[in-house]
């Protein structure tokens, strides 16, 4: 069924563990984005079906902690963990990258394992000032966004600003960040985690908006609003992990 759905469906962006796909669940139905973990030659069979089964399992089960609990992210539509198949919500926008002017979404950033961001719409080039947005606003939306994440101890484990998409609300029209991509998510309570998923969007910032300093600072400011009392924990890990790396890179 689901490989069937996948032949009539449109290849988007071939990744390293995933291809992604737009298509529709019966036609005249909106369409929707179709991540399949194909099956890996290098592994074998009994280890790839399960690696396969946990996975689509896994970033189905953070996208339905998310939804539950008012973080933006894709609605589920369908899951096929037997081929490896994950249904999402088509988010109809751009992604933060583009917004900010870091370049095309196909580009390396981070070490992301595969970008649901190549598959959103073709409003992908929509320019900063039609949004009536500025940076900063930004920045606070996904602050916001991170921390309700967190609250419900889902790590992202891919922070980067692709992504992240900017859409109209489809119940509020106001514009919104939506976190997307949970291909490497996992549940945890651990303040370590919390604080390594936040060091990997800075690193990120760093690395495809140079001089970013100041819209990341935007970002920890509003995350640490909207913590409370955990941002105090999550802030001295933080600075723990960024003092780590800093060695890792002396080191070489």
């Amino acid at each position: 069924m689901s490989l069937s759905l996948l032949q009539s469906s449109v290849l988007v962006q071939q990744g390293a563990e995933a291809r992604v796909y737009k298509g529709t669940l019966h036609p005249g139905q909106p369409q929707i984005i179709l991540k399949h973990r194909f099956k890996k030659q290098y592994r074998h069979p009994t280890l790839d079906n399960g690696l396969t089964k946990s996975r689509v399992a896994m970033e189905a089960r953070a996208l339905m902690r998310c939804l539950r609990n008012g973080v933006s992210v894709p609605g589920l539509r369908m899951m096929d963990p037997i081929d490896g198949v994950l249904g999402v919500e088509l988010i109809d926008g751009p992604s933060v990258r583009t917004v900010l002017g870091g370049g095309a979404d196909g580009d390396i950033e981070g070490g992301e394992e595969d970008d649901d961001s190549a598959a959103t719409s073709p409003n992908e080039s929509v320019p900063l000032n039609l949004l009536a947005l500025f940076p900063e606003a930004i920045m606070k939306f996904i602050g916001r966004e991170l921390a309700k994440m967190h609250a419900v101890d889902i790590i992202h484990g891919d922070l980067t600003t692709s992504n992240m998409m900017l859409r109209r609300s489809p119940s509020t029209d106001e514009i919104e960040v939506v976190l997307i991509d949970f291909g490497l998510s996992y549940q945890s309570a651990l303040v370590e985690d919390k604080a390594v998923d936040l060091y990997v969007l800075e690193r990120a910032f760093a690395s495809t908006h140079p001089e970013s300093e100041p819209l990341f600072a935007t970002i920890l400011d509003t995350y640490a609003g909207e913590s409370g009392k955990a941002w105090a924990a999550v802030k001295r890990r933080l600075d723990d992990v960024r003092l780590r790396g800093r060695k890792r890179s002396m080191v070489g």
